[in-house]
């Protein structure tokens, strides 16, 4: 019997040796996934900073270009103003012709009367 006992204690070590490394490898591979999610982890988180440090220059661009916008429209503004005042000036011109031609035509009349004045003299 003490050789049954002996076979007994040899498979009880070689069975708490299995599980023993069983349990090893299921350990190392369960460290090794963590290790690689960790490792995952801070890839994304790195990603993640740099993202927003992209995002923050973006933010930076609008801003300028808000202010762009805005100085542009105040210049906008002033030239609406100017556009008016030309388009003032520009009827004034218009209406200066008009009687300019009207003066033309007075005084070719008037310098016809005189020429037939000159050429007929009264009597």
């Amino acid at each position: 019997m003490a050789a049954g006992k002996e076979e007994e204690v040899e498979v009880k070590d070689e069975l708490a040796e299995s599980l023993n490394d069983i349990f090893t490898s299921v350990s190392t591979m369960v460290k090794g996934e963590l290790e690689g999610t960790n490792h995952q982890m801070e890839i994304l988180e790195k990603m993640n900073l740099r993202t927003a440090e992209e995002y923050k220059v973006f933010g930076d661009v609008a801003s300028g270009l808000r202010v762009f916008v805005e100085h542009l429209k105040s210049k906008s503004a002033s030239f609406d103003e100017c556009v008016q005042q030309i388009d003032t000036i520009e009827r004034q011109v218009t209406e200066f012709e008009a009687l300019m031609s009207m003066l033309d035509k007075y005084v070719s009349l008037l310098e016809s009367k005189v020429q037939s004045v000159y050429q007929h003299p009264p009597s």
